[in-house]
């Protein structure tokens, strides 16, 4: 296992290197690049310099998340070649540069949603919160505003400016869209870009959609266990893969998060690791990270990864995802420095002791 943490690069984040680099057992981050343009290419340059940044507080940079996938593609029109064409390209500049691990999702239109991401509380603490009906009672423009009203000022992955003015048009197109026919152009996108991450050697690792369970009638991709499976039938290269998102993938009551690891360990090539706390079917807060603290086993779902053929061959990249808003820290709405910190440590421990426990 390799522990990271995800940061924000050029002052897009509360959180330091500095700071990163005292937290035992975080090896690297999981970095971006969210001021280059959804679809454009992310160049050498680009690349070499976020690498450079990472490297000099001594942290590695083998993981990339949210390179994000152009409107485009998912549609499947007729210019989505150009911008699979610069997808390729991206992922070609990171492998130069030793990235290990890419992590990207196919959700349409908005990446992600809650209701609410400052929610109090009795200890104190704020998290981020879904509650179903008040989302699905929203418009596009209305989450937009609640979700960056919220945001302290820091950007929103998958809820960039350029994508808001579109959303509603782009909510409309997908009412006219067969599930079938998204998943075709899944297809097409995975078939064009393997083979470039087979020989820049770079494990890309679809994310969970988040919440898994349709919403404005969106096409939905990653939600289950057969999901799962009809996705990585799609392309059967190990280098299709996936990050294995408890929190998204934990709030759906029929999951059995431990049995989905072990079934498919061996794609696993990121795990983003959090605990939730389920409210009602389709309700939930994000909470700490310990067991007790919410609805998931997380001995169970740390040992699953740990006996599972997660980092066989491969290594095991992990962080510990969304943490809450403790000790009076003001920061990017989940990825606050202290509570993520307090999720390492709980990772590691459980890590330790299975290590100890075989041995």
């Amino acid at each position: 296992m390799k522990m990271t943490l995800r940061w924000f690069p050029y002052g897009d984040d509360s959180v330091t290197l500095e700071q990163i680099r005292q937290i035992p057992g975080v090896s690297g981050v999981a970095s971006c690049l969210p001021k280059i343009p959804v679809g454009d290419e992310w160049t050498k340059d680009a690349v070499a310099a976020l690498k450079s940044i990472v490297a000099s507080s001594g942290l590695e940079m083998e993981v990339i998340e949210s390179v994000n996938i152009h409107e485009d593609i998912k549609k499947g029109l007729p210019t989505r070649d150009r911008y699979i064409d610069n997808y390729i390209k991206t992922i070609r500049n990171l492998g130069e540069r030793g990235v290990r691990c890419l992590c990207y999702n196919f959700m349409p239109v908005m990446d992600w949603a809650r209701s609410d991401l400052a929610k109090p509380l009795l200890d104190g603490s704020t998290v981020m919160s879904y509650e179903h009906d008040a989302v699905v009672k929203m418009n596009p423009e209305s989450i937009a505003k609640s979700m960056t009203g919220k945001s302290r000022g820091y950007s929103l992955p998958g809820w960039e400016p350029e994508r808001l003015s579109v959303m509603a048009a782009d909510i409309e197109f997908y009412k006219r869209f067969s599930q079938e026919r998204y998943w075709a152009n899944i297809k097409y996108f995975l078939d064009a870009v393997i083979p470039a991450a087979e020989s820049a050697d770079v494990r890309m690792a679809i994310h969970p959609d988040d919440p898994p369970w349709p919403l404005f009638d969106l096409p939905k991709v990653v939600t289950d266990a057969a999901s799962i499976r009809k996705f990585l039938a799609l392309n059967d290269s190990p280098y299709n893969g996936l990050t294995f998102c408890t929190g998204s993938l934990g709030v759906n009551e029929a999951n059995d998060l431990p049995a989905m690891i072990r079934e498919f360990g061996g794609r696993i090539h990121f795990a983003h690791i959090r605990n939730v706390k389920k409210l009602g079917k389709k309700d939930f807060d994000e909470c700490a990270h310990l067991s007790r603290e919410g609805s998931l086993d997380m001995f169970e779902i740390v040992k699953a990864l740990y006996e599972s053929a997660f980092d066989t061959d491969f290594p095991g990249y992990v962080r510990p995802d969304h943490g809450r808003m403790i000790w009076g820290e003001q920061a990017r709405p989940g990825y606050g420095l202290y509570d993520r910190a307090l999720g390492v440590t709980y990772i590691e421990g459980l890590w330790e002791a299975f290590e100890k426990m075989k041995s």
